[in-house]
């Protein structure tokens, strides 16, 4: 899948905080890719029109960051990382944070690899 724009934002720990976040993408027709949460509140989404979300979120006066990340379809089945993490290692790429996306037992998901140099592990990875 390759190279995408993953968004960063920090959401305060109360009830609807995230729903508000969900519900805003939903009523601009985003969707959402992949999407973390810690429990000090950082959020970290992949969509499906960066561009347009990162609009909406500072339109509800959130302060969001973007960066490169790379954006790779899985199949449900032991390994399938395994042959493209060590290609990243043999790169000599630090992959920093991992976060999983849509998919079930049936269908392929997807895996965002928060790396230091996206280019480089992208051409490395052969994505």
């Amino acid at each position: 899948m390759g190279i995408r724009t993953e968004l960063n934002l920090r959401l305060p720990n109360s009830p609807g905080a995230l729903a508000g976040v969900c519900r805003a993408l939903a009523d601009e027709h985003i969707g959402i890719v992949a999407m973390s949460l810690s429990a000090a509140g950082q959020v970290r989404l992949v969509v499906d029109n960066p561009v347009r979300a990162l609009g909406v979120l500072r339109a509800g006066r959130h302060q969001v960051t973007e960066r490169e990340v790379l954006l790779i379809a899985v199949a449900p089945e032991p390994g399938t990382l395994v042959p493209l993490l060590g290609l990243i290692r043999d790169a000599g790429i630090n992959v920093e944070y991992a976060y999983g996306g849509a998919g079930d037992s049936r269908t392929s998901g997807a895996i965002v690899l928060g790396v230091d140099d996206a280019m480089r592990a992208a051409a490395a990875a052969g994505v």
